[in-house]
């Protein structure tokens, strides 16, 4: 399973693409506003760090200024791939970038529903928000799971992005669904490298060396 990194902040992107785990990056106007920077400068910085898909998502909800909107920042390097929130405006915009050979991550996605006509429209990514439905009582994986059931069972293209990821846990059950990607933030993506056994086990470990006082 691939794993983007889902903030806007240069120097979380730096930080984790150092460690060599980092596949792309997905960003949101929320996010985007986070960062005290013109937005163009931070897409470009993100642009010259990350060798990978990085996602930037469409404001309006007007057809022709969202397809206006995504042309305009597909320019900006080869590597966007441009949101599109599942609505109706929004199939009509998927199935004409991509028709322009533009790639495009269908977000907001809630149901197997959304997911399927965003595929039908040609998404290249198909992005279900698990955490927020999580949050008003849902089983989100099971939505993870019913979508790769159709992706498989019709053999789309599509990918999906595992996204709205909450705690490490989620990451783990998309990992083990099959999931293609999931898209994580830099807080959870530290606690999944953390375990205090690890630091227990590495304390004791050094102390015992030092205690040997043997050298390299």
């Amino acid at each position: 399973m691939k794993i983007f990194l889902d903030t806007a902040n240069i120097d979380q992107i730096k930080k984790f693409n150092e460690l060599g785990i980092v596949d792309g990056v997905t960003t949101n106007p929320s996010l985007i506003s986070k960062e005290e920077k013109d937005f163009y400068s931070i897409i470009q910085e993100i642009c010259n760090l990350i060798d990978g898909p990085i996602s930037v998502e469409v404001i309006s909800t007007e057809p022709n200024k969202m397809i206006e909107e995504a042309k305009k920042l597909s320019k900006i390097n080869k590597n966007i791939v441009i949101k599109v929130p599942i609505i109706e405006s929004g199939l009509k915009v998927i199935k004409k970038l991509t028709d322009d050979n533009i790639k495009v991550n269908a977000t907001l996605c809630f149901s197997v529903g959304q997911a399927l006509l965003a595929m039908k429209a040609g998404a290249t990514y198909v992005s279900p928000f698990i955490g927020r439905l999580d949050d008003i009582g849902h089983s989100s994986m099971s939505l993870v799971k019913d979508i790769l059931e159709v992706i498989t069972k019709y053999n789309f293209a599509t990918q999906i992005i595992v996204a709205s990821v909450r705690h490490p846990q989620h990451v783990i059950e998309a990992a083990k669904l099959g999931a293609h990607i999931s898209t994580v933030p830099a807080n959870i993506l530290e606690k999944l490298i953390y375990h205090p056994l690890t630091d227990v086990g590495l304390k004791k470990f050094l102390d015992d060396w030092k205690k040997s006082r043997l050298t390299l």
